[in-house]
Order: structure tokens, then C-alpha cells, then sequence
């Protein structure tokens, strides 16, 4: 599950079912994606009939507790994301450029080898991490290295969903949300051949887009 945007007013939250490639639900939603549009692509799936092996999302905050009756993945190129993020992708701090330099092994890193080395860098930099540094006019404290703080507090919060698919391997659940990335491309790569269209017509675009997705 994972939504895609055409600038801030239009976008769709889109359900992919990993085994037969189908797209299942979808959504059209404006501004930002909610728990609540997620929710009721659930409900849908279990009204009509569907089995819920597991779900691999992009880590919007409070889905982890949303949906802890089923395998949740983090999605692990979403997870890199977002410390590039906080990082930029050519950060200043030797701190920032290990992390980095971390985050983008865990694609190709088993569960046990990626958590030790996270364990070594978070060992290593624990007092630079607590730094704080003084405001002279209010008299308050607060963490100096606050983005490098950020990315590494979403790290370790995620921790645990980022590795689900390695802890029911049985069950096949993949890491990323490449294919349904992948079906993003391929529809705006077609909706620029369509450049101007209205609203409504871009919605008829991509109805039939999905749908020819079950015809595959």
C-alpha cells in the first residue's frame, strides 16, 4: 500500500496485490494520504472476501499500531529515504556520513548483521548524539545535532518492522515497495502523454489503468 501524488491537490492511495501483480483498491485523495484512507482500503479487502498475509507501507506514522493484527513492513527504500532526508545525501557531520553510509547496506544486509552494525554506530556517537547547545536569549537548551538526532530516531523506531519479512520468510512478504513504485512510474510516464487533462478525465485515465492491471 502507498499513495502517489500530480502536484498537492490530486493524488491515490493505491492497494497491490504482490503475488498476482492486480491492483485491488484504490483511493483518490487530495493533499496528504491519512491512517483513515488506509483503513478503509482494509475494510474493503476483508468485506469482499480477502486474506491479509501481510502489508508493506511507507511507515506513516501510527500505522505500525493501526494495522498490528497483520506482518507489517516497513518499506526499506522509504526507510532511506527519509534519512536522506534529514541528512541530505552529502551531509557534513562524519556522524551523519556513517549512517548514511549504514542505511544504504540495508537492502543487500540480513536482519542480525545490519542491527549489530546499527548497535556499533549508535555506541560510538551516543554522547555527540546528546549534545546540547545553549540559546542566549531564552536561557534554554536544546539537542544540537537535531536532524542528525531525527534520522536516527526514525531508524530505531522502525527498526523492528524494517526486518518483518525476514521473520516470516515463510510467507514470502517482500522488503520494499518497489512493485508498486514501479506501477507509478509506468502511469505518469503514460499520463504525460495526456498532459491538460481535467480532473475528472484523469481519474477516467487512471480507473482504466487500473483495471487493465487484472487482464495481465
Amino acid at each position: 500500500m502507498d499513495a502517489t501524488y500530480w502536484g498537492w491537490r490530486f493524488g491515490v492511495v493505491v492497494f497491490k496485490d504482490f503475488r498476482t501483480k492486480k491492483i485491488l483498491w484504490h483511493k483518490y485523495i487530495r493533499k496528504k494520504e491519512t491512517l483513515s484512507d488506509y483503513q478503509e482500503g482494509v475494510d474493503w479487502l476483508i468485506v469482499n472476501g480477502f486474506i491479509i498475509e501481510g502489508i508493506v507501507c511507507d511507515g506513516l506514522r501510527g500505522m505500525f499500531s493501526l494495522f498490528s493484527p497483520y506482518p507489517v513492513q516497513m518499506c526499506q527504500f522509504h526507510q532511506i529515504s527519509i534519512i536522506r532526508r534529514y541528512l541530505t545525501k552529502q551531509p557534513d557531520l562524519q556522524a551523519s556520513k556513517e549512517l548514511l553510509s549504514l542505511v544504504k547496506t540495508m537492502t543487500h544486509t540480513d536482519k542480525e548483521q545490519f542491527i549489530s552494525m546499527f548497535s556499533d554506530w549508535e555506541h560510538k556517537w551516543d554522547n555527540f548524539l546528546k549534545e546540547r547547545s545553549l540559546d542566549k536569549k531564552t536561557g534554554k537548551t536544546s539537542y544540537t545535532h537535531k536532524r542528525l538526532r531525527s534520522a536516527y530516531l526514525s531508524l530505531k523506531r522502525n527498526m523492528k518492522e524494517l526486518w518483518t519479512f525476514s521473520d516470516c520468510d515463510k510467507i514470502g512478504i517482500p522488503h520494499t515497495n518497489n512493485a508498486l513504485e514501479g506501477t507509478f512510474t509506468d502511469l505518469k510516464t503514460k499520463l504525460r502523454n495526456h498532459n491538460g487533462l481535467a480532473e475528472n478525465r484523469r481519474k477516467v485515465f487512471v480507473d482504466e489503468y487500473f483495471k487493465s492491471t487484472f487482464k495481465r
